[in-house]
């Protein structure tokens, strides 16, 4: 059994790597996870954390989201920004739509009695988002710079392989043990084995790295374009190990920078350096800010000579001058 997405020239054309990671979308898959016994060795201690946190509302979030099996994609938007930016989206979904996905998730499998009251009922609808609220702080958020850091260089690693083979190449190398690109189409062994032909129709795909899981995901009705995520840095074990290690102190810029700049001045500099090159959205995912406060601080660095800033179509590239570089390290000379 494979699942096919076809493609066309157009479609190749508008094929992309996701740009930051996509907190609810993560959530989901790392929900999924939560409830099944796959890779203990990596899993099993970060499962144990989380299960003895879990709310009431979170395990009623959890009901909606089952190991295997269909979920609301209304709790899961593919939308990358920071946490609460992507909850207001949540907040913001039609009691129609809620009505409906729901319907069509009990004609395939049992749902909980409650959730036929979810899309009429205000104070249920309250009760899940303080339940998905819940979940991310649990589930996720103390991992989030871990996350999104992989995720960061595994982007990289795919811009790589874009510019040395082109997208095909890219898709060749997405996920090869589930995944095989067979010129025009690319052929997914799913979990479920269901079988299926999707034709882009121009739509190109959205390929989104996750932590969660080894194999592929495939989300035909995502907007703008259908998603299609794999595991980020499948050939590096040892990173997956790590990235579910608590940070009790977070790492920060040395002291006399962020006293100069400011703590979330100093950090924007100090995300810049370490990802040189990286796009607003990616910045503001690596510091935990709105896309349009890491802009503002950004534009404030470069204005200082400490930040340099290209234009490529419609990004912001951003990376450290040599100035910026220095005082970062003469920042770190102070502190030790």
């Amino acid at each position: 059994m494979v699942y096919r997405i076809h493609f066309t020239t157009q479609d190749l054309a508008r094929t992309r790597v996701a740009e930051a990671p996509m907190p609810l979308s993560e959530l989901e898959l790392a929900a999924r996870v939560l409830q099944d016994r796959s890779q203990p060795v990596r899993l099993d201690a970060w499962r144990r954390r989380c299960l003895e946190g879990l709310t009431t509302p979170a395990r009623m979030v959890l009901s909606l989201i089952p190991p295997v099996g269909w979920s609301p994609t209304f709790l899961a938007p593919s939308v990358a920004g920071t946490a609460e930016e992507v909850l207001e989206h949540v907040q913001a979904v039609p009691r129609s739509r809620i009505r409906a996905e729901l319907a069509a998730i009990a004609e395939h499998q049992p749902v909980p009695s409650w959730a036929r009251h979810l899309a009429d009922d205000t104070e249920l609808r309250r009760q899940i988002h303080r339940g998905l609220t819940s979940l991310y702080a649990t589930l996720l958020e103390p991992y989030w710079t871990n996350l999104t850091g992989h995720f960061t260089a595994d982007r990289t690693v795919r811009m790589r392989q874009f510019l040395n083979g082109g997208v095909e190449y890219l898709l060749a190398q997405a996920n090869p043990r589930w995944m095989r690109w067979n010129p025009p189409v690319l052929d997914i062994r799913m979990a479920n084995g269901v079988e299926y032909d999707l034709r882009l129709e121009g739509q190109g795909i959205l390929l989104v790295p996750s932590l969660w899981g080894t194999r592929t995901i495939v989300d035909n009705d995502a907007v703008p374009q259908p998603t299609v995520t794999c595991p980020v840095l499948p050939d590096q074990p040892l990173r997956h190990l790590t990235a579910l290690v608590r940070e009790p102190c977070p790492a920060k810029p040395a002291d006399a920078v962020a006293a100069l700049l400011g703590g979330t001045r100093a950090a924007v500099l100090n995300a810049i350096a370490t990802h040189p090159g990286c796009t607003t959205k990616e910045l503001a995912a690596l510091i935990g800010v709105a896309s349009a406060s890491a802009s503002e601080h950004a534009t404030t660095l470069r204005a200082a000579g400490l930040v340099q800033t290209l234009r490529h179509r419609n990004s912001a590239l951003h990376s450290p001058t040599p100035l910026g570089v220095a005082l970062l390290n003469e920042g770190t000379r102070a502190r030790t």
